[in-house]
Order: C-alpha cells, then sequence, then structure tokens
C-alpha cells in the first residue's frame, strides 16, 4: 500500500529543517536555533531583520519573586458539555485507581474553546508573564501562565499563531516585551529545538544515563505524601491540575530527582504519565536531558541542580515547610541542601573542569573538612531514608 509521509502540521520547522541546521555544529543550543527561527518567521523583527528592542533575548528581566501582587487572574475555565462529561464518567469508571483526578475538570476540548483560552491569557496573564515566569507560590497554582502547550502539542492551537498573536499584544501596547519575548521563546525556541534534538537522536538517545543514576523513584512522586512543601505543592498540582509550571518541574521535582540520582526512565516514565502537555517527544529531551543531564550536556550545558536556597529566592513554601531551608544539616535541615553538595562531590569528575560549575566547587573545596563531612552524613541519611522525608 503506497504511503506518503507528510509534514506535521503542529511544528513550525520540519525535522529535515533541523536536521540541516544541526549539521556539522560541534554543539546545539537553543539561543542559536531560536534566532534562526525568529529570522525565518519574522516574529520580533525590524524591517532590517534585527530583533525588536536590539536585543534576542529578555530572560535576565524574567525572575521576580511574586509576593501577591499584581493579583493572579483566575485561570480560563469551560464546563463540561455532554461528551466530555462521558468521558469523565468512562474515566472514573475504568481508572479510579490511577493518578490524578477528574473533579474540576475544566479544559478546553475543541479548537474554538482552546482560541478562547489563548485569547483569555493574552488579556488577563501575559502582561505579567514575563516578570514572574520563575516564580513559584504556595497559595497559587497558575500564576501568569498561559496553561496552552496541552492544546499545542495536541493541535486545537497551532504554535505560529499562537506566537503571532502574542507579539501583536507587544505591538499594540497590551504586554511588555519581556513578556511576548518570553513567552515566544517558549515555543518557538524551546519547543522546536527539543523536537528537533528528539527525531535527531532516537531510539538510541531514552537509553542515556551518563551520571550512572540507579536510585528508584521514591513513591511520594505518585501521592505527594512528603515532608518537603515544595515537592508537596508541585506533586499535588500536579494531581489535581494534570500540569506544574516549568519552574516546578525543573526545579523542584525535577531538581531533587537529579540530586538524588533517580534512575533516568523511571522519572521520565512518571513525567510522561502525570502531564496532559507530555508526549514523548517533548517530555524525553526535557526530562533526560536539560532536568537529568542523562545525556552528558548535549541538551544543556550545565546540569540545573539548586539547593534550598534557590527554592526560597523563587517561592514562599519554605515559610510553610517542616523543613528549616537554612539549615543544611540536622533533622530538620532542608534535604536539598545536604543532596546539593552530595551531587556537587559525587559528581566532581562529571563536572569539575565545567567553566559553569567552576564557582560551585571553589565554595565546596573552601568549606572545613569536618564540615563537607557533615553534610555528606546528612545527604547519606536523607537517601537511605528517601520514602519518608
Amino acid at each position: 500500500v503506497p504511503v506518503e509521509i507528510r509534514p506535521d502540521t503542529r511544528f513550525i520547522a520540519g525535522k529535515g529543517e533541523f536536521a540541516s541546521w544541526a549539521k556539522g555544529r560541534k554543539q546545539l543550543r537553543m539561543e542559536f536555533f531560536y534566532r534562526e527561527m525568529r529570522r525565518k518567521t519574522g516574529l520580533l523583527m525590524t524591517p532590517d531583520g534585527e530583533p525588536e528592542g536590539g536585543q534576542w533575548n529578555f530572560d535576565a528581566d524574567n525572575r521576580k519573586k511574586w509576593t501577591g501582587k499584581p493579583p493572579a487572574p483566575a485561570p480560563f475555565r469551560v464546563e463540561p458539555d455532554t461528551i466530555t462529561q462521558e468521558v469523565i464518567e468512562l474515566v472514573d469508571t475504568h481508572f479510579a485507581d490511577h493518578f490524578g483526578t477528574t473533579d474540576d475538570f475544566h479544559f478546553a476540548v475543541t479548537a474554538e474553546d482552546a482560541r478562547a483560552a489563548l485569547d483569555h491569557f493574552l488579556d488577563f496573564a501575559l502582561p505579567c508573564f514575563g516578570d514572574y515566569q520563575d516564580a513559584m507560590s504556595d497559595s497559587e497554582d497558575w500564576l501568569f501562565h498561559s496553561i496552552l502547550s496541552p492544546y499545542i502539542n495536541c493541535g486545537l492551537l497551532d504554535p505560529l499563531t499562537v506566537c503571532e498573536a502574542a507579539a501583536q499584544a507587544w505591538y499594540s501596547g497590551r504586554a511588555p516585551q519581556n513578556a511576548v519575548e518570553g513567552f515566544i521563546r517558549q515555543i518557538l525556541g524551546w519547543r522546536e529545538f527539543v523536537r528537533g534534538i528528539y527525531w535527531l537522536n532516537m531510539p538510541g538517545y531514552a537509553r542515556e544515563n551518563r551520571l550512572c543514576n540507579t536510585r528508584a523513584l521514591p513513591w511520594f512522586y505518585w501521592t505527594g505524601d512528603t515532608k518537603m512543601r515544595c515537592m508537596h505543592k508541585a506533586i499535588d498540582a500536579t494531581r489535581r491540575n494534570a500540569y506544574a509550571h516549568h519552574i516546578q518541574r525543573l526545579m523542584v521535582t525535577g531538581n531533587f530527582a537529579l540530586l538524588a540520582g533517580i534512575k533516568p526512565e523511571e522519572i521520565c516514565d512518571w513525567y510522561l504519565a502525570v502531564y496532559a502537555d507530555a508526549y514523548d517527544w517533548v517530555e524525553l529531551p526535557n526530562v533526560l536531558g536539560m532536568v537529568m543531564h542523562a545525556d552528558g550536556g548535549y541538551l544543556g550545558s550545565k546540569p540545573y541542580a539548586a539547593s534550598g536556597k534557590y527554592i526560597q529566592r523563587m517561592s514562599d513554601h519554605c515559610k510553610h515547610c517542616h523543613y528549616k531551608v537554612q539549615d543544611a544539616t540536622g533533622e530538620r535541615a532542608c534535604p536539598f541542601n545536604a543532596l546539593y553538595w552530595h551531587f556537587i562531590d559525587r559528581h566532581r569528575d562529571d563536572f569539575a573542569s565545567n567553566p559553569r560549575m567552576g564557582m560551585m566547587y571553589r565554595n565546596w573545596d573552601k568549606q572545613a573538612p569536618e564540615r563537607r563531612a557533615a553534610l555528606l552524613r546528612r545527604a547519606e541519611q536523607l537517601l537511605e531514608q528517601i520514602e519518608t522525608l
């Protein structure tokens, strides 16, 4: 039977286009591919081919902590129609013991409703998205995020149309440039880039485990039953919403998996199972490469490992936590702190020569031997008791 393979219209760049861009390059970095996509589409470009605002990337402006103001908008909601309600009942009947819940299902299921969700984001959340895109809140699940990735990935929204609508919001004065550029970069840059990485390297990419991790995924990833407040809130939001934003995925649930040395295939399977926007082409490079650094730095130039100080800086979780973020040793010391230094110590051979990790190793080496020993003992205790943290 004759078969014709047609381009996937859910993407802006074809697989061959990415492969041509990647050919012959020593390193593949999203920033440079993103610039090519900006030139190709003309998004946020001046008539003479320069980036609007004189720079390609406004990420340095997008790292504010949210303190409750401005208030976060209510998420877009669609009440389930008859067909959706029937599907909810089928899920409740056949998959009642699975992770997640059908309570309060309010997502779009048609292209028309997905477009309404886009309009809602442009009107109410995009103006503040840039400033607070890396922030986390103990009281707000959504903050200023678009929640559009499920619709784009399943084909209800066209990615280029979404980017063009966001660009128009800046041209018309409805949203600042740092917000619009940051949002477009996630779609035009990162989404297209990781899809290209996936098809360029599969199927072997799925077997990568350069850090030789062997620890099983803790059960609290499925229950949320942990005294670590940031982990509990991220997992609970995931269970209720089938969604968590990128910093929760990268710097909370992902960061813990990295520091604890979780098997890449187990944490990848978890991300694929729990998120509404997760498909293998996007989940695998993001988790195996970006979160777990299991590809040896092919996707990202450094591991995104962090202590509790980062979580404290970007959220208010720590003030509600059983553990004390200011402590690194002791029974109630934040687990992220000792585990961070344990990660740094056990992977010296992997990262000591990395220019972006040099400061961490200098800081570790400057600490007193007794202090280093105490941190490593605390980390080993945490790993032995990981199911009870």
